[in-house]
């Protein structure tokens, strides 16, 4: 598709990389020229922090505000007791209000790394659809809403086909969940002014119903916009490592965890991760993307550190780098390596140096711990380590170990 933007911000999601579909292009571009523009992305409180998988779309409402727009973040705590049943195989666990409010908290300090919050026209506003979802009357709601929804069309989306193609169940519950998205939609457009839902593609239905109910309602001219789904040049989903997902928030996954997970980036996805996840300029982001060689390393050490600078911070960036040149140039310890401490009771007589493996987050099971020891992967103070069987006691913790699965995933073990 060619299409030349008039607005800075369509035309740094095409430049950069962020678009996959526009419900009318033309349309939310010239909104954009005339005027600031209240946009919002939706986020479920399934868990107590957003992971990396989140990332793409917090630089889209990061760089919708550096455009002069004004971000909108949509907290879910009235769908998250429903659950969105999108591309999944089954039904999610239903979480109670106590840990959906957990939830939002911890998910809330991450977008004030982001984003400004305040009063001003293109500052950022935190919501939850709570607030209007809490108290609707079903009747009203299946008079006044349900009826502009077509039960044929909600069983022709890709989400819902493809869980009835497989004869799996798909509840009352969840079907209704495209409904209050929908819904969100509207609500925002009538108390807000919000004018585009974005999100990945895989929500292009659920941003197309709210679209169609917005305008049947209320008639206004409102629109949606897709990003890609991304995933790494192997073909994995981004956001997971092997110790699990690569959470944002600071209390569950280090700075230094964080940074490396950028550091260990495919040479074929640093230019692109560069326009995604940092604001150095494209022409730039390109230069660096096509490095080659042993030059490629340095390109990514500045992912790794412009993306940690901005969740974490420029000393955690610097701190991060530190101890990887301590770590993996000079052999060393690092003063910033993932810690687990032990009490002594913790130890007693003795602990496995596979429970070691597994409660320092190298391994995520006893299995996974004994293959990666007779496969030669894991090492104690740098040299191999061979007796799956080893116990380790308190003596031996007296100055801290370190432990290592493969080249580049280490923690330090001690005794509190």
């Amino acid at each position: 598709m060619t299409y030349h933007p008039k607005s800075d911000f369509i035309a740094v999601m095409m430049e950069r990389g962020f678009l996959a579909d526009c419900t009318d292009y033309q349309g939310l571009d010239d909104a954009f020229a005339a005027g600031v523009v209240p946009a919002y992305i939706g986020y479920d409180a399934t868990a107590k922090s957003l992971h990396v998988g989140h990332l793409m779309n917090i630089m889209v409402l990061r760089w919708l505000q550096k455009c002069g727009h004004k971000p909108i973040t949509l907290m879910g705590g009235g769908t998250t007791k429903v659950g969105d049943p999108s591309f999944r195989s089954d039904e999610r666990p239903l979480l109670g209000p106590d840990q959906i409010g957990a939830n939002i908290s911890g998910m809330q300090q991450v977008f004030s790394k982001y984003l400004q919050y305040g009063d001003g026209a293109a500052d950022a506003l935190m919501l939850n659809n709570a607030e209007w979802l809490d108290g609707l009357n079903y009747l009203d709601f299946l008079r006044d809403i349900g009826r502009h929804f077509s039960v044929n069309r909600m069983l022709s989306f890709e989400s819902v086909k493809s869980r009835l193609d497989r004869e799996q169940s798909l509840s009352f519950l969840e079907f209704n969940y495209m409904i209050l998205q929908a819904y969100d939609f509207l609500e925002l457009n009538r108390r807000y002014g919000c004018l585009l839902q974005m999100g990945g593609s895989d929500q292009w239905g659920n941003i197309v119903n709210g679209i169609d109910l917005t305008r049947r309602v209320l008639d206004n001219e409102i629109y949606g916009l897709t990003t890609p789904l991304l995933t790494t040049s192997d073909g994995r989903k981004m956001g997971k490592s092997q110790g699990g997902a690569i959470w944002l928030n600071g209390d569950m996954l280090s700075p230094y965890e964080f940074w490396q997970f950028w550091r260990n980036t495919t040479d074929a996805d640093t230019g692109k991760f560069l326009k995604l996840f940092t604001e150095l300029p494209v022409d730039e982001c390109n230069r660096l993307g096509a490095l080659e060689g042993s030059e490629i390393n340095a390109a990514k050490i500045i992912l790794a550190n412009e993306v940690t600078k901005l969740l974490h911070g420029a000393e955690a960036a610097a701190a991060a780098e530190a101890t990887a040149r301590e770590v993996f140039e000079k052999g060393g310890v690092g003063d910033d390596l993932p810690t687990l401490t032990l009490s002594t009771a913790d130890i007693g007589d003795g602990i496995s140096i596979v429970q070691l493996l597994i409660k320092s987050g190298l391994a995520g099971s006893g299995k996974e711990a004994k293959r990666l020891i007779s496969e030669n992967g894991a090492k104690i103070n740098d040299a191999a380590l061979t007796d799956a069987g080893l116990m380790v006691d308190a003596a031996a913790l007296a100055t801290p170990i370190k432990l290592s699965a493969g080249k580049k995933r280490h923690a330090l073990v001690q005794i509190g």
